[in-house]
């Protein structure tokens, strides 16, 4: 992805490029200096500029969280557009007591689960997504189990295991396997989790420890 608005979508461009009704003529502040909740306040008053800034911070997060859940570049990059769209479109209800952080990242994610449940993707590939271009897309879309220490037969040992682990995970509800890609593969921590999936913390933990259940149960023949 990249901050330029004429790369996005013509459905991104037309939305920034709209006249608000409560746009008012203000001084121009340095954006990049600005707090989250100052940018999407002016934001809220039709700031260009203050959308162009909220997106260059945010963007690559998004895109990260629906990527390693789509394992589709071309896939995560549209949900994440149509996220910041939903996003941007909503910015009004925004309060700033929240943090914007995790106010986007949830709309990102409840996006990308929406898209999930309709769509019925099951595959969550520790290997990288079969879509990545380069290295550090493949890196940064796979579940590392593997040691730097370990010789060929451990490898291979490791690749079998891991492509049972991936189809396990596949298998789990859509709200287990979130948790578990976020707290596993995103490495959140639980209140994040919790903000992110709009859930109480409680909750989130039963999730991972259900989720982490299911998991040991799926793969109980690993150990037998």
């Amino acid at each position: 992805m990249t901050t330029d608005i004429a790369s996005l979508p013509r459905a991104v461009r037309r939305w920034c490029a709209h006249d608000r009704q409560d746009e008012t003529p203000l001084a121009s502040p340095d954006y990049a200096t600005l707090e989250d909740r100052e940018l999407a306040t002016l934001a809220a008053r039709g700031r260009e500029p203050a959308f162009r800034e909220l997106l260059t911070r945010y963007e690559r997060p998004v895109f990260s969280l629906v990527y390693r859940m789509v394992r589709d570049r071309t896939l995560a990059e549209d949900l994440a557009q149509e996220a910041f769209i939903r996003a941007f479109n909503a910015i009004g209800s925004y309060k700033t007591s929240y943090k914007f952080s995790n106010w986007i990242l949830k709309i990102a994610n409840n996006h990308t689960i929406d898209y999930l449940r309709k769509r019925k993707l099951d595959t969550v590939s520790i290997d990288g997504s079969p879509h990545a271009r380069t290295a550090d897309e493949v890196a940064q879309s796979r579940m590392v189990i593997e040691s730097r220490d370990e010789n060929p037969e451990e490898y291979v040992e490791h690749r079998e295991l891991g492509s049972q682990i991936e189809q396990a995970i596949g298998e789990l509800r859509d709200e287990y396997r979130t948790v578990i890609v976020l707290r596993h593969v995103e490495g959140y921590a639980y209140d994040e989790i919790a903000d992110v999936m709009d859930l109480p913390l409680g909750t989130v933990k039963t999730y991972l420890h259900r989720a982490r259940g299911e998991l040991r149960e799926s793969l109980a023949h690993l150990t037998s």
